[in-house]
C-alpha cells in the first residue's frame, strides 16, 4: 500500500484520560481534506438506543446477553452472591446488592440462560453437576452451568415443594439493572432462523445512494462508516453474528464514488471488546481486548486494506474505535498500533471524539456556557492535537445534542454553529455522529431537514 495515512483516535468528553489513543491509516493524496463527514452509526454495527423497534420481534427481549441481573429470596429478603466475586461459593446472605451480587446473562434461547459473574466464573452446580452446591468456578458453561428463567422476573432450582409462594426458598426475585443492545444481542436474540432475514432487511433500507447523494448536496464529503471484526469472515462469520455486511460496504463505496465522497471504515467492534459498550460487539459487557487478540485484529485491517487500498473512494481504515483503559493495556496498544503501522503506513492523525454530555460538568451550565466551553476549551483542547509538524486531526465524533433540556431552535443552531466554527479547525476534518437517529438532534439528517444545522461553508 502506497501513500498511507496513519490515524490516532481518542475519545474526550472533557480531559477523559480513561479513554486512549486509536488508530486510522488513510491512502492517497489527500485534495478532498478537511473532511465533512457524518458517521453511519447503527448500519453495520448495532446500537440498539439509535433504533429501538428493531429489536422489537425478539422473544423475550429485556433478557439478550449481557443483561445484567440480581437475585432476591423471596423468603430470605437476601441477594445471592459469587462469594468473593467468583471462584468459590453462591450464597444467598447479602441484604445489599453490587458487583458481587450481580449476573451476567449468557443467552441459549429465549428461557434458557448461563449466568458469568463478576470474576468470569459461571454459576452453576459443584462437580459438574453432581455436587449439589451451588458455585461459581468454571470458566466455560456446560450443562451444570445452565439454568432457566421459568417465569418474568423469578428463577427457580431444584426443591422438593411446589408453586410461587414467597415462602418457598427456591424462588428468587430477578431485578434487571443494566441491558445491552448491540450486534451480538440483536443477532443472538433473534437466532439463526431469523437474524440473516431481519440483518439484510435493516441494512437495505437503513443506508442507500439516496443517502449518499442526500449528503452530498448538503456538502458533505466523507461518511465514517463503523464496521465489526466479523466482516473479515464474510459471508460466513462466526455464529450469532450473519453474513451480508461486507456486501453492505462494497455498496458504499459504489455509493460514494457515484456522489464524489470519500469513505472513512472504523473498525468499530474488535474481537474481546475494547470498551464493554454495545457497539463494541460484546457479548456480556466485559472488556476482553488484549495482547491474545492482537494478530487476529490486525488480520481485520489487513483484509479491508486489501479488499479497497486501491478504491478511489477509501480515505481512511481506523484500527479501533474507543479503547478504554485501564482494561485495554498502553503496551497492548502500543504493540497493536505498531503492528499496523509496520503494514505500510506512514503518517498520523490523530481522532479525538468531543461530547458535551456523560459528565456532571455539562448539567448545570446554561445554554451561553455551553457554546463558550466549545470556543474556549474546546478549542484549547483541538489546539492541543493539531500541530504544523505533526500529525492532522480529526473530530471524529460530535453531535449537536447537549445536557440542556428546553433549548429552542435557535439555542441547537448556535450551539450546533460553535462546533463547527471550532472543528473546521481540524486539519483532518470532522465528522458528526450520527446520520440517522431515533433521537432528532443526534441525526445529522433530521438536523439538516428540519433547519437546526446550517453547514454553510464548514
Amino acid at each position: 500500500m502506497s501513500s498511507c495515512l496513519y490515524v490516532k483516535c481518542v475519545w474526550a468528553f472533557y480531559l477523559f484520560s480513561s479513554w486512549v489513543p486509536t488508530l486510522l491509516f488513510a491512502q492517497g493524496a489527500d485534495p478532498y481534506l478537511p473532511v465533512k463527514a457524518v458517521n453511519l452509526g447503527n448500519w453495520l454495527v448495532t446500537e440498539g438506543w439509535m433504533k429501538p423497534e428493531l429489536f422489537a420481534g425478539i422473544p423475550n427481549q429485556d433478557l439478550l446477553d449481557g443483561t445484567q441481573v440480581q437475585f432476591m429470596s423471596t423468603k430470605l429478603q437476601k441477594y445471592l452472591a459469587a462469594e468473593n466475586g467468583g471462584g468459590t461459593d453462591v450464597v444467598a446472605n447479602r441484604t445489599s446488592p453490587s458487583g458481587w451480587e450481580t449476573f451476567r446473562l449468557w443467552r441459549i434461547n429465549k428461557s434458557t440462560f448461563n449466568l458469568r459473574v463478576f470474576n468470569k466464573q459461571f454459576f452453576g452446580l459443584e462437580n459438574q453437576g453432581k455436587g449439589n452446591k451451588v458455585v461459581s468456578v468454571l470458566n466455560s458453561p456446560g450443562n451444570s452451568e445452565t439454568f432457566q428463567i421459568a417465569k418474568p422476573g423469578l428463577v427457580t432450582a431444584d426443591y422438593g415443594g411446589s408453586g410461587w409462594d414467597d415462602n418457598n426458598p427456591s424462588v428468587f426475585q430477578m431485578k434487571i439493572v443494566r441491558t445491552l443492545q448491540g450486534e451480538y444481542q440483536i443477532t443472538n436474540g433473534y437466532g439463526p432462523d431469523r437474524a440473516p432475514q431481519v440483518m439484510q432487511d435493516h441494512w437495505n433500507a437503513y443506508i442507500t445512494n439516496e443517502d449518499f447523494r442526500f449528503l452530498s448536496s448538503n456538502g458533505l464529503n466523507a461518511v465514517r462508516i463503523p464496521v465489526g471484526w466479523w466482516i473479515a469472515s464474510d459471508p460466513t462469520p462466526p455464529k450469532p453474528f450473519v453474513g451480508g455486511s461486507l456486501k453492505a460496504l462494497d455498496n458504499a463505496f459504489t455509493w460514494a464514488q457515484n456522489n464524489g465522497m470519500k469513505i472513512i471504515v472504523d473498525l468499530h467492534a474488535v474481537q474481546g471488546s475494547q470498551n464493554g459498550n454495545d457497539h463494541s460487539g460484546t457479548r456480556d459487557g466485559f472488556q476482553e481486548w488484549g495482547d491474545s487478540n492482537i494478530q487476529d485484529t490486525v488480520a481485520v485491517i489487513d483484509f479491508l486494506a486489501a479488499r479497497y487500498a486501491n478504491n478511489p473512494s477509501l480515505a481512511s481504515i481506523e484500527l479501533m474505535n474507543e479503547p478504554l483503559a485501564p482494561g485495554v493495556t498502553l503496551n497492548d496498544l502500543k504493540k497493536y498500533y505498531k503492528a499496523g503501522y509496520d503494514a505500510g503506513l506512514n503518517r498520523v492523525v490523530i481522532d479525538v471524539h468531543y461530547y458535551s454530555l456523560f459528565s456532571d460538568m455539562f448539567n448545570n451550565m446554561n445554554v451561553q456556557q455551553n457554546i463558550d466551553f466549545i470556543y474556549s476549551q474546546r478549542a484549547s483542547d483541538l489546539s492541543a492535537v493539531t500541530t504544523s509538524n505533526g500529525p492532522l486531526s480529526f473530530v471524529g465524533e460530535w453531535t449537536a445534542e447537549w445536557a440542556k433540556s428546553g433549548a429552542s431552535k435557535k439555542d441547537y443552531q448556535r450551539f450546533a454553529k460553535a462546533q463547527i466554527d471550532v472543528y473546521r479547525r481540524a486539519t483532518f476534518g470532522w465528522a458528526y455522529w450520527a446520520y440517522r437517529c431515533a433521537q432528532n438532534h443526534w441525526s445529522l439528517k433530521w438536523m439538516i431537514e428540519n433547519g437546526h444545522i446550517n453547514l454553510g461553508s464548514s
